[in-house]
């Protein structure tokens, strides 16, 4: 190879040389094995949150401008909640008053409540309830406290006769909202769908950031091994320095997609299964919502797109950072403060996997180097607006675009440096003048 040679030939074979090396490695092999067990792990985590929930207590806050009306329906349904209770049990649920129903839906919003109840009686005598549902409220427990409605408004009517009034039986209404999760706001949820898109949430999630991670240091670990051998004096007389950084950005990210299809295989197939498998664990009555309900080809292609942008980000910026150092020891320090910006992304993701856009969240999700964890978890659990998508691709093409140039340079100036770790001064003069 020569520099006078194109870009993409040499680079292409420096791609080739790193992606055999990689899938060849018996690290690439453990990891997959390791990695794959963990999305099945993830995968299964609903059967695993169901047979903890058995022993939670659901929050459930109740306002009525009648409060004599709010009195009745706490005392009325939560004695029909908790009456499977078993003797020791911590009660299934608890019931509060709140003075207003801004207070509710502030309850639910702090994570005070998981749900919240209003209460009205009409002009015609008829009971209008208003279930406002938190995104922890589980599918089954929404189901109970509907039915529970029902047994206040016939409690309510058989009192009321009691006491001398005579007056046909009125089905109360049943008004379910979103209180948080993808459609609040006040449109119906779909508690399986919504269920079905926060696991899948957390699986993308997980995976992204730790082949993200794993596959940034080894573009960093493969340059400092290169230049611990001296074998980066051979390379760089043979090809430029963006040569060889786009190189090994195309052959490790070709290693880290072979990894991700082995990983995301068995992570279906155990979404595939788990409704079957908490069937056969809790009876039929511990049916779950299925996963895979809200697996959809838009959203695989969005995170193949995150995957491989955000790839081509972390490692162009890993592997300028290992060109600064002569020795693997270093590499854990220089390579610390880029693990915590992935971090902080990863925890940004977390925080978004409510399905509440909070103004940070909503600007973390379109800044290039969190992008790839917050808008991913955006687009899985809650409603992403086109425009939200094409801005967010955007910055990240142009960051990349941008990272190029500056980590060719850096890697230039620091990849021949032995023994020593340039300076600030002169790192920042090799990307204002390079060589």
């Amino acid at each position: 190879m020569s520099r006078a040679d194109p870009l993409l030939p040499n680079a292409l074979i420096v791609a080739r040389r790193e992606y055999v090396d990689r899938v060849r490695s018996r690290m690439f092999h453990a990891s997959t094995i390791v990695l794959a067990a963990l999305s099945v792990l993830v995968a299964f985590a609903p059967i695993f949150t169901k047979a903890v929930d058995r022993g939670t207590t659901t929050h459930l806050a109740v306002f009525s401008s009648d409060a004599g009306l709010a009195d009745t329906t706490t005392a009325n349904l939560g004695t029909f909640l908790n009456s499977q209770r078993t003797p020791g049990q911590a009660p299934l649920y608890a019931l509060g008053r709140v003075p207003s129903a801004e207070a509710a839906q502030s309850a639910i919003d702090l994570g005070l409540a998981d749900g919240a109840l209003l209460v009205e009686r009409s002009a015609g005598g008829r009971i209008d309830f208003k279930f406002y549902t938190g995104e922890s409220i589980a599918a089954d427990r929404q189901q109970l406290i509907s039915v529970g409605t029902f047994l206040v408004a016939v409690l309510d009517y058989t009192t009321a006769n009691r006491a001398g009034l005579t007056q046909p039986f009125l089905f109360p209404s049943l008004d379910m909202v979103a209180a948080a999760g993808p459609s609040a706001g006040g449109a119906p949820i779909s508690g399986s769908e919504f269920a079905g898109r926060r696991i899948l949430g957390i699986v993308f999630v997980v995976l992204i950031f730790i082949i993200l991670v794993i596959y940034g240091m080894w573009v960093a670990a493969g340059v400092v091994a290169e230049k611990t051998s001296r074998v980066m004096e051979l390379i760089i007389s043979a090809a430029s320095p963006r040569q060889l950084v786009i190189g090994k950005v195309l052959g490790i990210g070709g290693a880290g997609v072979t990894q991700y299809v082995c990983v995301l295989i068995p992570a279906l197939l155990a979404l595939g299964v788990e409704e079957q498998v908490s069937t056969l664990l809790f009876g039929p009555g511990g049916s779950i919502a299925p996963s895979l309900v809200a697996l959809a080809p838009p959203l695989l292609l969005a995170y193949g797109a995150f995957f491989v942008l955000g790839f081509c980000l972390y490692a162009l910026i890993y592997a300028a950072a290992g060109s600064l150092v002569s020795r693997a020891e270093d590499l854990q320090v220089m390579a610390l403060p880029l693990s915590l910006i992935a971090i902080a992304g990863y925890l940004f993701a977390v925080v978004a996997l409510s399905g509440g856009t909070t103004g940070f969240i909503r600007i973390a999700s379109y800044v290039p180097f969190w992008s790839p964890f917050v808008m991913l978890t955006r687009l899985t659990v809650g409603r992403v607006e086109p425009w939200e998508l094409v801005l967010c691709f955007a910055l990240l093409v142009v960051t990349i675009a941008i990272t190029v140039v500056i980590a060719a340079r850096v890697y230039a100036a620091g990849v021949l440096l032995y023994g020593q770790r340039p300076g600030l001064q002169a790192i920042v003069e090799a990307v204002r003048h390079p060589a």
